[in-house]
């Protein structure tokens, strides 16, 4: 008996060492390429020129700095909110949309994600340009007497971005919008709630956690954003991305540009335990 139960307990545990076994390389790759370059950017940013937290202390002690970190949180923030607001209605529709249709859509939308970015940002260059074609239309329907400045601004930074990040709102906004019982929001209709009281007492509530989800992802990537922003965006819209380039490119101060990477990935790591702890108390709700 004692042998039978020996032979059982090892077999019951066979599967979660063979699933480990599976992770493993997984886990190696994950260690050699991300875990020990932050570890020796991390000691250069201590380390480069002399031991200290001079780095840091330069960093954020100084107010044109201080202001690229202004600039990186709100051209993030700006890109979030306007993704949001406008991939919603966006996934709501593939949500609702026959399948066949939806398929089309949603294959669109994801053939946007594969034009490569240099392409797609070098488009909005052309389309905001004064004499692009955005201008001219706006000329042509009398909304405007003279071009706009859209581009190196936040404007044409806002709009570039959004496009690119639209697809990372409305991908995980449309799979947790389909997962919503249509048959909720009738039975609100039918206790007397009207349209705007079935979207914010029903229909967003439940969805909270892909617009989340969604709001995160966006963020997130917009903080470490290079190519837009370096040539869509001007010398007075410089995010921290383009700080760290600057730093390792052109100063070769690797010291300074780890200071400033390392600060972003705390950022990155903070809103990520933010995001599990929102999850958590939703499931725990």
């Amino acid at each position: 008996m004692a042998l039978t139960a020996t032979i059982g307990s090892a077999i019951r545990k066979s599967p979660r060492q063979g699933s480990f076994g599976y992770l493993l390389p997984a886990l190696l790759i994950i260690a050699l390429f991300f875990i020990v370059p932050v570890c020796m950017l991390l000691m250069r940013s201590v380390f480069e020129p002399q031991l200290g937290l001079q780095n840091y202390a330069a960093l954020l002690g100084s107010t044109t700095y201080l202001r690229v970190f202004l600039n990186t949180f709100l051209v993030a923030g700006l890109v979030t909110i306007v993704s949001i607001v406008i991939g919603y209605p966006i996934a709501w529709l593939l949500a609702i949309m026959p399948e066949r249709w939806s398929r089309l859509v949603l294959a669109i939308i994801i053939l946007s994600m594969w034009t490569n970015l240099l392409a797609r940002t070098y488009a909005w260059m052309v389309l905001l340009q004064r004499t692009g074609v955005v201008n001219k239309l706006l000329m042509g329907l009398g909304l405007i007497d003279k071009p706009l400045a859209l581009v190196n601004n936040l404007v044409g930074v806002t709009i570039g971005m959004t496009y690119i990040m639209l697809p990372f709102v409305i991908l995980p906004l449309m799979g947790v919008l389909r997962s919503i019982d249509p048959g909720i929001l009738r039975a609100a209709a039918l206790c007397g709630a009207n349209k705007r009281q079935c979207f914010t007492q029903v229909l967003l509530p439940l969805s909270l956690p892909g617009v989340a989800a969604g709001a995160l992802m966006v963020f997130v990537m917009s903080l470490g954003y290079y190519v837009t922003p370096a040539l869509l965006g001007g010398t007075a819209n410089m995010m921290l991305a383009e700080l760290v380039a600057q730093f390792v490119q052109s100063l070769v101060d690797w010291g300074m540009g780890g200071a400033a990477a390392f600060v972003l990935l705390l950022v990155t790591l903070a809103l990520y335990a933010i995001q599990l702890k929102f999850f958590n108390t939703h499931r725990a709700r």
